[in-house]
């Protein structure tokens, strides 16, 4: 019988964190146990009633050491199919069921759908009729098939926002890399580390987890040093930088320039930055497609997969330094 470990990383958002182990609760095929990474000094106290134990361990550092966090409750979990979820996603409650179905027959990676809520969401409690009428799926973001199981062939469509995996791929992946911390690039990172070695990732439908309203900015302009040491640290590792798109946003913002040497942050953000930038209570999700579009000058602008490839290219050259 498969031993089934709920996993989870939180910093603050203890409101959202309460959600997410009511979720788990819910589930028509419950967890074995609950491993929280905590992120912050204090534990979270006033979590919902469970019929599993929930454990929290700590894992602190300057920045928020995502990674290591992964890290630090898969190998403190117990099971053999470890179920990541964000702390800002509820699962449905058939997220486990959907997870244990594939993974029995298929080893590897899974990633299931998520649907975004809007601000207010929640205020009712865990109304999953209302989430899925709510809920919306986001635009830039690759999906599931539309029944089934479905290989996905781009490493860079992994995002830990939930995803489940089998003990033995997972000790197989050597885990997130921990030298990524703050925000950003740890995911791709993983990605690119299961394709490098093998490890097939698959799209299912269903496992579905809503995500959660909290306030955000996609570039995220308020990590931009982070997200630029991080996308050098991938470069050192693989020969190319990743998150080329919040890169070239960030660019067009005048927030940095590519030089030589590397890249070079050139200012903060400011107001008009963030007002452009940030994610309002009306909006399920924040879009960097978006802001790339409004501050785009190319002359004339592709439709569809024409403009995608368009804004790919443009996007390319932060993929090394500049030439010259």
């Amino acid at each position: 019988m498969t031993r089934i470990s709920a996993l989870t990383i939180a910093a603050g958002r203890a409101e959202h964190l309460r959600n997410v182990v009511a979720g788990f609760q819910a589930q028509t095929v419950r967890p074995d146990e609950l491993v929280i990474g905590v992120m912050q000094d204090a534990a979270y106290d006033g979590l919902p009633d469970t019929d599993f134990p929930v454990r929290q361990i700590f894992v602190t550092g300057p920045e928020l050491p995502l990674a290591a966090a992964r890290n630090a409750v898969a190998d403190t979990a117990t099971g053999d199919l470890l179920v990541f979820v964000d702390v800002d996603c509820i699962p449905h409650p058939n997220l486990i069921y959907d997870y244990l179905s594939h993974t029995a027959r298929q080893p590897g990676l899974l990633m299931g759908e998520v649907g975004y809520l809007p601000g207010k969401a929640t205020e009712d409690g865990l109304d999953y009729a209302r989430f899925e009428r709510l809920s919306v799926r986001h635009s830039d973001r690759q999906g599931p098939p539309a029944e089934g199981i479905a290989r996905c062939r781009d490493y860079r469509c992994f995002w830990s926002l939930s995803f489940a995996i089998d003990r033995d791929s997972w000790t197989a992946s050597g885990g997130f890399d921990e030298r990524y911390v703050g925000y950003g690039g740890e995911d791709t990172d993983f990605g690119r580390t299961l394709d490098d070695r093998g490890i097939p990732i698959f799209w299912i439908k269903g496992a579905k987890v809503y995500h959660q309203y909290h306030p955000h900015c996609m570039p995220p302009i308020h990590q931009v040093a982070s997200v630029v040491r991080n996308a050098e640290l991938f470069a050192t590792k693989w020969g190319h930088r990743t998150m080329e798109h919040w890169l070239y946003a960030f660019r067009l913002l005048g927030l940095i320039e590519n030089a030589r040497n590397g890249i070079r942050i050139l200012r903060e953000p400011d107001e008009a930055d963030f007002a452009l930038c940030s994610q309002m209570e009306d909006m399920p999700y924040a879009s960097t497609r978006r802001v790339i579009d409004k501050l785009d000058q190319t002359p004339v602008k592709a439709t569809g997969a024409a403009r995608v490839a368009q804004v790919e290219e443009a996007q390319s050259v932060f993929l090394l330094p500049a030439a010259e």
